[in-house]
Parts: C-alpha cells; sequence; structure tokens
C-alpha cells in the first residue's frame, strides 16, 4: 500500500467491522487495527470476499496510524470507559497536531467533554459520535450523531454524508449535532427512547396474546399489518418476524422458548438518571428501565406466582371475553399514543440539557437523522420533524396541533386497553404511565396543591397561593390543635 488511506478505524468488533467496510464500499481507502490481530486478518478477508474493498489490515498501532493520510482521521470502536482511555493513549503517541480521534462508541457524554479537553492540550481533535443501527446498520447506512469539534466533523462530513443511511425525500442520516458530548448525549437519549418503544411493543403482545388469546402467526399477521400504517417502523417490522419464526429445536414457535429476562447495557439507565437531574418526567421511558429491572427477578417471579397462587389471587381475574378486532384495533391506537409521550419525553429531555449546556440543539433536525438506518426509525418521526418546523420552540409535542387532535382521537381506546389489562392482572407499565403522563399533562389543576400543604406542613417550605402573590407559611400544626381542643 503505498499511498496513503483516507480514515483509520480502530476496534474490530462487529460494529467496527462492519462500519470499517461500509467505508471501504462507499470507495474511501481505509486502515483497520486491532489489539487482537485475529480480528484484523478476519477483517482483511471479510473486504476480499465482499467485492475486493480497498481496506487493508495492520497489526500494530505505529504502522496503522502512520498508513493514514494527514491530517489523519482515526475512529475508534471499544467498550465504553477505560478501553476508550487506553486507546487513545496507545494511538495517540504517533498521531500529529491537526490529526483527529472519533469515538464511535456509546459514551458516557462527560467522558468525551474531558476527552477533548484532554485531546486539545496535545493539538489533536475529538468528536464524540453516536451510531445507531446495530450490526445491519454499520454495514449499510447507520444513523450517526457527531458532536464536539466542528473542524474534525468537516474533515470527515464526506465520508459520514455517504456511509450514514439515505432517506430519499430527506437525505442522509447524519447531521453535526453541537458542540461537547452533545452527540454521545443524543444517543443516549435515542436509547432511552428505544427502551421506551419495545416496552410498549411488548405490552402490546402481552395483551393481545394473554386476553386476545392470538396464536403467532395472527400476532405476526397483525403486525405486519400495523408496518403498513401509522406504525410503520424498524421495531414494528422485526417484532412481526420474529413471531413468524418457528423453534428449530422443538415443536412450536421460537419466541415462547426465549427466556423473558432482559438485558442492558447502561444507556437507558443514564437517560433515567439525566431526566431526573434535569427535572424532567420521563416516566414511559422509567416504566420500561423498571421493567427489565423486574424481569432479571425470574427466581423471585416465579416462587411469587406459586405463593400468589395458592392465595388466590388469580382468581379474582375474570376472563374478558373480547371482540378480537376490536382489541386489536384499540391496541393499536394505544401503542401509537403510548410512543408519542415517550418521544415526546425523550425530546423535552434532549431541550432541557440543550439549554443547560448552551448546545442549541435543533429537536427537528435530529428526528430527520432518526428516520432511517437507526432502531427507532418510524414513519412518525416525519411528523415530529413537522412539529418543530411548525414551532421550533414547541413546548411538548402533545400540544402540536396535529399531534394533539391524534391523542384526542386515541384516548378512548387507549383507556379500554388499560383498564382491560388492569382486570384482568397483567402489568402495562409503559402504556399506563403514558397515560397518566397524557392525563397529568393536560390537566390545569393537579393534586399537588396538597403536597406543597404537607411540605410546609412538616418543613415549613411555604407556598405560593394562586390569588396572592409571594411565599406563604401557615403555622398548620397549631392550627389544626387549636381547633381539636
Amino acid at each position: 500500500m503505498a499511498t496513503p488511506t483516507r480514515i483509520g478505524l480502530a476496534g474490530l468488533a462487529v460494529m467496527g467491522q462492519n462500519l470499517a467496510l461500509n467505508i471501504a464500499e462507499k470507495g474511501f481507502p481505509i486502515s483497520v487495527y486491532n489489539r487482537s490481530t485475529s480480528k484484523v486478518d478476519e477483517t482483511v478477508e471479510r473486504a476480499k470476499k465482499e467485492g475486493n474493498l480497498p481496506l487493508y489490515g495492520f497489526h500494530d498501532p505505529e504502522s496503522f496510524v502512520l498508513s493514514i493520510q494527514k491530517p489523519r482521521v482515526i475512529i475508534i470502536l471499544v467498550k465504553a470507559g477505560l478501553p476508550v482511555d487506553q486507546t487513545i493513549k496507545t494511538l495517540s503517541a504517533f498521531m500529529d497536531k491537526g490529526d483527529c480521534i472519533i469515538d464511535g462508541g456509546n459514551e458516557w457524554y462527560e467522558n468525551t467533554e474531558r476527552r477533548e479537553k484532554e485531546m486539545a492540550e496535545l493539538g489533536l481533535l475529538y468528536l464524540g459520535m453516536g451510531v445507531s443501527g446495530g450490526e445491519e446498520g454499520a454495514r449499510n447506512g447507520p444513523s450517526m450523531m457527531p458532536g464536539g469539534s466542528f473542524e474534525a466533523y468537516k474533515y470527515i462530513e464526506d465520508i459520514l454524508l455517504k456511509v450514514a443511511a439515505q432517506v430519499p425525500d430527506s437525505g442522509p442520516c447524519v447531521t453535526y449535532i453541537g458542540e461537547g458530548g452533545s452527540g454521545n448525549f443524543v444517543k443516549m437519549v435515542h436509547n432511552g427512547i428505544e427502551y421506551g418503544d419495545m416496552q410498549l411493543i411488548a405490552e402490546a403482545y402481552d395483551v393481545l396474546r394473554s386476553v386476545g388469546k392470538l396464536s403467532n402467526a395472527e400476532l405476526h399477521q397483525v403486525f405486519s399489518e400495523w408496518n403498513k400504517g401509522e406504525l410503520l417502523s424498524f421495531l414494528i417490522e422485526i417484532t412481526a418476524d420474529i413471531f413468524g419464526v418457528k423453534d428449530d429445536k422443538a415443536d412450536g414457535y421460537l419466541v415462547d422458548k426465549v427466556l423473558d429476562k432482559t438485558g442492558m447495557k447502561g444507556t437507558g439507565k443514564w437517560t433515567v438518571q439525566q431526566a431526573a437531574e434535569l427535572s424532567v418526567a420521563a416516566p414511559t421511558i422509567a416504566a420500561s428501565l423498571d421493567s427489565r429491572f423486574l424481569s432479571g427477578l425470574k427466581d423471585e417471579r416465579v416462587q411469587a406466582a406459586k405463593v400468589f397462587e395458592s392465595s388466590g389471587v388469580s382468581d379474582i381475574f375474570v376472563e374478558q371475553t373480547v371482540d378480537k378486532n376490536q382489541l386489536i384495533d384499540d391496541v393499536r391506537k394505544a401503542l401509537y399514543a403510548s410512543k408519542i409521550c415517550s418521544y415526546a419525553q425523550g425530546m423535552n429531555l434532549i431541550r432541557a440539557k440543550s439549554v443547560e449546556k448552551g448546545w442549541d440543539l435543533k429537536l427537528g433536525e435530529l428526528a430527520r437523522i432518526w428516520k432511517g438506518g437507526c432502531i427507532i426509525r418510524a414513519i412518525f418521526l416525519d411528523r415530529i420533524k413537522g412539529a418543530y418546523d411548525r414551532n421550533p420552540d414547541l413546548a411538548n409535542l402533545l400540544v402540536d396541533e396535529e399531534f394533539a387532535k391524534e391523542m384526542v382521537e386515541r384516548q378512548s381506546a387507549w383507556r379500554r386497553v388499560v383498564c382491560l389489562a388492569i382486570n384482568s392482572g397483567i402489568s402495562t407499565p409503559g402504556m399506563s404511565s403514558s397515560l397518566a403522563y397524557f392525563d397529568s399533562y393536560r390537566r390545569e389543576s393537579l393534586p399537588a396543591n396538597l403536597v406543597q400543604a404537607q411540605r410546609d406542613y412538616f418543613g415549613a417550605h411555604t407556598y405560593e397561593r394562586i390569588d396572592v402573590p409571594g411565599a406563604f407559611h401557615t403555622e398548620w400544626f397549631k392550627i389544626a390543635k387549636q381547633s381539636k381542643n
């Protein structure tokens, strides 16, 4: 390889390999490196097989770095945390001023901000870039969320625009997000919304299966049908596929043999923690996280089921007779309305952080780059983009004219589904908390007046009045005591 390559990529697990091959396939010669050399050879082999792509493997960090044209751009895709710092240390030893490192992992945004400062001291540029779409997206076109040095983004913009997922009516699914750790933060919230989405779909499945008694074949049919309308999305599409897969080791369908215990990587937890930090209500996302925690208690749940079975709890749930078609339609509407709440919460969280950090993030533009490549890609992101185009300062998606109308049209079905689930003893934490969020947000008066009175009673925290300005404190205890005498 006489001429230097255009870009480098270090870290060749599944995502790294696929992204490297995607870059090479788009015509950009790429150097790759991995600590364990077998991964390098494996990637080079794949590049040959997949069309003699211009990909070059290196077994040592120095020759890897020196093989890239200046100013060098190196993407690293290794596990978040310490491995990123170690990789940066290894590579930066051979890099020159003006070179650039891009972390493409799911990193905590403050780590990115720390590293950007550390790199600046060495004269290096730094980007933290969220990459969504899993291995399939990485290979054929992900949604990418780069944040940090704008100068660094400009170095690599031509590559990212070609490598990203392409959506015919709205362009490549990448944009410069903003300064500092904004790219990582936006990707984190994207994952939080994804948690909410997956939980809501699981609840729709549970209600249809447990109350509606739909078979896997019928569920496959229903979800395939839903994927042609307003719910058209990647997650609905893969859910339909899952219901169609037969078990290769026994009779029946594979989904029924999968253990009901959910794993997680941490981005959903970070999202909920950030929502709490910023005082932004995100109950749907929080409910989905709680559901994953509860799913992990498989042994405890097995024991609890026995305890409550023997004490007759299961006897209080009456078998509901339902009109199947009506139920399917109601669940579809409940799922759609609940999803709007989940996305609204995510967008509000991004906006609150953007205000706190002065990032000036464009919410409509985020909806646009999520339309392709990423896990939460869905047809209604078009509508979300439209809502923010109409009003960039929109307080909440729920009050956008179009979405408000849709919530009103779907709320009866939504309430029926939640009531049906409660009466059948089935938990729908995502749908229920979405509904509670909607019901709280649309009410002019909430019972918070009582909570504030309680706080003033026991802690002299004061309260405001609805009729007179200022802060007030009342000796509730004394007055109550006098009235008792």
